[in-house]
């Protein structure tokens, strides 16, 4: 399968038309700033900018990527800056949704399975309580001194360890992580566009 059908998940592409009076080393040196960031590490070639980062800052405007290629191409309107930028972070925020989803089918599977055990425990239980509480008569003394009767089982606490547990929370996480991503790859996309833009036009 073309790895071109899935890397769009971690991979930001795109392009900014470039004045046409701008040559290569204009562009490249408005650029510098963003590529000289703590962590940050960049090769220049011609009309060809490949930078990595490691342990970046979060200060850096470009934080969320770890690399990338920048490419000043002749087009037939002009000169073109073309970007592809890759982000984990984006890769980790679109796989957290699968994993807390997993865990939830997990934890249902889990439930079901325990499910018939833990109710014969509990009616077995139940009848020994009930044989227990019945088998423990008031003792007259204490009957004839308005002593109260002794407490049945709580049955709250057995409620509770009775519980099942829950797939809600890995809901919860899924849909947070699914709303990160869909952000952050939308959100990302146009900031740094409108990053290398505002750089060119040496703002």
């Amino acid at each position: 399968m073309n790895s071109r059908f899935i890397d769009w998940i971690w991979h930001v592409r795109g392009s900014v038309t470039l004045a046409p009076e701008q040559s290569s080393d204009d562009v490249f040196d408005r650029l510098d700033p963003l590529f000289r960031q703590y962590g940050t590490s960049h090769e220049r070639t011609n009309d060809t900018l490949i930078f990595r980062k490691k342990d970046q800052a979060a200060q850096d405007k470009m934080s969320v990527f770890d690399g990338g290629v920048l490419q000043i191409e002749q087009g037939v309107s002009g000169s073109v800056l073309r970007y592809h930028l890759t982000s984990r972070a984006l890769l980790f925020c679109f796989l957290a949704p699968l994993l807390f989803l997993g865990m939830a089918q997990l934890t249902i599977a889990l439930s079901k399975h325990e499910k018939p055990s833990a109710e014969a425990a509990d009616t077995s239980g139940k009848g020994r309580d009930a044989k227990k509480n019945a088998d423990v008569p008031m003792n007259a003394i204490d009957k004839a001194l308005g002593a109260p009767a002794p407490e049945k089982k709580d049955a709250g606490k057995a409620e509770g360890r009775n519980k099942k547990p829950s797939a809600t929370s890995a809901y919860v996480f899924a849909a947070i992580f699914a709303a990160l991503y869909l952000v952050g790859r939308i959100l990302e996309d146009r900031l740094v566009k409108a990053l290398f833009r505002k750089s060119l036009l040496g703002a």
